[in-house]
């Protein structure tokens, strides 16, 4: 039901193209303001401008860096609510769930979960290997930082969100083939698109694992629930709580958070761990409160073509 929900004789697959490259084009504008203060601030220092990504997050103040980056989500959340409203004439709940409003018991009940075991997870690994921390935590900029986050980072992990599990996954449902096609496309390309972090680059290629995993485990909160409510609690505590516990120097985020990692990334099986152990005990716990049923016919079952256009 909630891939039907985008399914029209309209909605032809080239407009979900169209719409994704206006919705990057909106992210691009949204980079903006970031390059415009990196260019002042290194103008003014007569410094050249960073040619790289370490560079370029060193120039600013970590939390104002932080909050210039997360404003391209901002802008393109914009582009994603024109392109769906405009492009695709459907309401933007349509793409968030099948429900008639947006459920935020469920979206509590994800973030909680994933919140506890983001803390319980960097407390165990800080008191087995205390020499790779050092508390980092400075009250002023943690409390800048806390207020930019809270309010920032929901904002990019829910336009992730409205982009692979939302737009994406109804988009490749148009093109008339099972549900299983556009989990593995949006959780593929959702993998993908992380190849640019700093992490890949130290951890080397595995990592994409977690990537690609976490995707498909996204992708099937979504599918099973009919919305993508559980998603985008899990998506925004993962990030969110991350930020603020533990930042390092070869992280995507560097932020000021509570400690810093000292340890040389390594790529073990830390990376794996989470998806063949962690994530299914998260879908059992998820099945079994919300009474999930019908897994073959949600994740792999015939996409009904006739459906009508929500508005």
């Amino acid at each position: 039901m909630f891939i039907e929900q985008g399914i029209h004789k309209e909605n032809k697959f080239w407009k979900y193209s169209v719409g994704s490259l206006l919705i990057i084009l909106a992210s691009t504008i949204g980079q903006v303001p970031l390059l415009i203060a990196v260019m002042a601030k290194s103008f003014s220092e007569g410094k050249a401008f960073p040619t790289d990504q370490h560079d370029l997050m060193k120039v600013l103040d970590s939390n104002l860096t932080l909050f210039l980056i997360m404003l391209s989500f901002a802008f393109a959340v914009v582009g994603i609510y024109f392109v769906i409203r405009y492009l695709h004439s459907q309401s933007m709940m349509s793409i968030i769930t099948s429900r008639s409003k947006l459920d935020w018991r469920r979206i509590g009940f994800s973030f909680g979960i994933m919140a506890a075991l983001t803390i319980l997870s960097t407390v165990v690994e800080f008191y087995l290997n205390p020499t790779d921390f050092v508390v980092n935590f400075n009250l002023l900029p943690f409390v800048c930082l806390f207020f930019i986050a809270a309010i920032m980072i929901p904002i990019q992990t829910s336009c992730e969100e409205l982009v692979f599990r939302g737009y994406l996954m109804q988009g490749f449902g148009n093109l008339g083939m099972t549900k299983w096609f556009p989990l593995v496309m949006t959780s593929v390309i959702f993998g993908m698109m992380h190849i640019f972090n700093p992490e890949v680059g130290k951890m080397g290629n595995i990592i994409l694992v977690y990537y690609i995993g976490t995707g498909f485990l996204l992708g099937i909160m979504t599918l099973m629930d009919e919305g993508m409510e559980l998603a985008l609690g899990f998506h925004a505590a993962n990030n969110l709580i991350g930020a603020l516990l533990v930042t390092s120097d070869w992280s995507a985020f560097k932020t000021e958070s509570i400690l810093k990692d000292l340890s040389e990334p390594s790529a073990g099986i830390d990376v794996i761990l989470p998806v063949i152990l962690v994530y299914p005990l998260l879908l059992f716990i998820f099945s079994k409160k919300y009474k999930w049923l019908h897994w073959q016919e949600k994740l792999t079952g015939k996409i009904n073509q006739q459906q009508p256009l929500e508005q």
